[in-house]
């Protein structure tokens, strides 16, 4: 069983009597103790983020307190580990402290030195832990900046979301059109959770032949119907511990959605042709590209689920709405491949930009990966024109000059921020402008050097 994160103190020492004193001591100072007896299976009850102590006497049977002190520092090497011994062995004392030890107390001592020790214990352990997640933060901002490339103001409120949602537990209902990059976001989700260690299990209903989808998400036991010689795991059960991301969702029948709701519900999936139910502990990410509002109006969809759904939505902007990221993205995506392919990297010239600009990617961010892939091997720049967008040559369908202008030069300033620069003097430069005045025009679009994917925003 896991310690709780309630506990403070965890106290270990195989005399009864001197552990009930110093247990008792803690707790009138206040603290949440935890006595045990001996030190063996301790690590496996501790996470790696517990915000407590352990004070453990050093010559126990079984496990002494310097095998303890090694086997949780190979767990988390800052969790602090006070040591006590009536020894008085200053050798041992000395190897406790090189070992790692947080402090080390000789018997008999004061019961304020003990108290004292285990506070400015308790102190560095918060630290630690602020600063870890301080650190995990920055990290997820950063992944999620490199993989929801864009400096538009959509884009910034979906990462965001992102992040508000991650660690939290809520089932979360994702809206995008096709190629938007719905599994991309899913895939942000469980990376950025808790449960990034568990699986990350896929699967589009829409490519599920009716007859096996039951099987292919919920199992099957033997002899659950014809041709069902062996049990098998289905996908939830597949996902336990993780996330499951279930795409087209829309495209599943009703009878399927009544299973997906109980399992939503009730947390547990029962195996065709079986009579257990299997707990589990699963986070559910759907994804859809129709309005499942008017699918249940339609007696498509069921109204229950939907609702059930509905609660965490996350919309994917389509690219057409985000104009000014499409420099960026392509950008992005021609570097890549230029990368993997081992190519020098290509510029892209005037009319070519203005050609990206004037697209409205009917195939979203796939379509523009699939075209920065094809640029960056050195082929032409063709992207085909559908009966709603404009023809190649066509002006660009705005207001008026002023907002020509303005959306002019936003776009120019963030396919700017898509490349590398060292600092923002280096990319007022570029952009031949005072730096005072691309602070003020960074502010006024709603751009960040910093979410730009460059790190360094030092004038100098």
């Amino acid at each position: 069983m896991s310690i709780d994160n309630q506990t403070q103190v965890v106290l270990i020492d195989d005399d009864p009597h001197l552990r009930q004193a110093l247990c008792q001591t803690l707790d009138l100072a206040g603290l949440k103790v935890l006595p045990l007896g001996e030190a063996k299976g301790l690590t496996a009850r501790l996470s790696r983020d517990w915000p407590g102590v352990v004070v453990s006497d050093i010559r126990m049977p079984g496990m002494d307190g310097l095998e303890l002190l090694a086997e949780l520092h190979g767990q988390d090497a800052e969790l602090p580990v006070l040591l006590i011994t009536g020894h008085g062995d200053v050798p041992l004392a000395v190897q406790a402290m090189r070992a790692g030890a947080y402090d080390f107390l000789e018997k008999p001592f004061a019961s304020d030195a003990l108290l004292d020790s285990v506070r400015r214990a308790l102190a560095l352990r918060q630290l630690v832990l602020d600063n870890r997640s301080l650190r995990l933060a920055l990290s997820d901002r950063q992944q999620l900046s490199t993989r929801l490339v864009g400096q538009s103001a959509s884009m910034l409120r979906l990462r965001e979301q992102i992040g508000a949602l991650a660690a939290t537990k809520a089932d979360v209902l994702i809206l995008g059109e096709t190629g938007a990059g719905k599994e991309v976001v899913a895939r942000a989700l469980h990376d950025l959770s808790n449960r990034r260690s568990g699986p990350f299990v896929a699967i589009n209903a829409g490519a599920l032949a009716e007859s096996v989808v039951e099987s292919e998400l919920f199992g099957h036991e033997p002899g659950a119907f014809t041709g069902a010689q062996k049990r098998r795991i289905g996908k939830f059960e597949f996902a336990n511990g993780g996330t499951l991301f279930l795409d087209e969702i829309e495209s599943m029948s009703l009878d399927v959605q009544v299973k997906l709701l109980r399992l939503l519900q009730e947390r547990v999936v029962e195996r065709l042709g079986g009579n257990h139910l299997i707990p589990l502990d699963i986070r559910i990410i759907a994804a859809t590209k129709e309005d499942l509002r008017q699918a249940a109006d339609q007696g498509r969809f069921r109204a229950d689920l939907y609702y059930r759904l509905n609660v965490a939505p996350l919309r994917i902007p389509p690219l057409r709405e985000r104009g000014e990221d499409a420099l960026m993205l392509f950008q992005h995506f021609a570097d890549e491949a230029s990368s993997r392919h081992g190519l020098p990297l290509h510029e892209l010239q005037p009319g070519q930009r203005a050609m990206l600009l004037r697209h409205d990617w009917p195939g979203n961010v796939r379509e523009l990966q699939n075209a920065a892939e094809r640029f960056a091997l050195g082929l032409e720049l063709a992207l085909d024109n559908t009966p709603d967008s404009p023809a190649a040559g066509a002006p660009m369908t705005m207001g008026g000059l002023s907002e020509q202008v303005e959306h002019f030069e936003k776009t120019l300033i963030a396919a700017e921020l898509a490349r590398p620069h060292s600092s923002v003097r280096s990319l007022a430069e570029a952009l031949g402008v005072p730096r005072k005045t691309l602070h003020d025009k960074l502010r006024k679009h709603g751009l960040s050097f910093a979410d730009s994917g460059n790190q360094n925003t030092d004038d100098e």
